[in-house]
């Protein structure tokens, strides 16, 4: 939920907290709107497939924002 002036980009990170080639919040699109079903994208790219069974940890760059919740979904064509 962001404000009018508002924004939310997701980075995400290996264990260690180093940031994922290709996930970074830096390449993440920023996010400026209120939907509760808003699929994050880094450089246009909303798949996170190649990190399916690997722990990771998720940073949320907030300003303006609220965040309630966040899962991982399967996206079917």
């Amino acid at each position: 939920n962001t404000s009018s002036a508002g924004h939310v980009k997701v980075g995400i990170a290996g264990m260690d907290g180093a940031p994922l080639p290709g996930f970074s919040v830096e390449e993440c699109d920023e996010i400026m709107t209120n939907n509760v079903a808003h699929t994050v994208t880094w450089n246009n790219q909303p798949d996170v497939s190649t990190l399916a069974g690997k722990p990771v940890r998720l940073t949320f760059q907030m300003r303006s924002a609220k965040l309630y919740a966040f899962q991982f979904s399967e996206q079917t064509a």
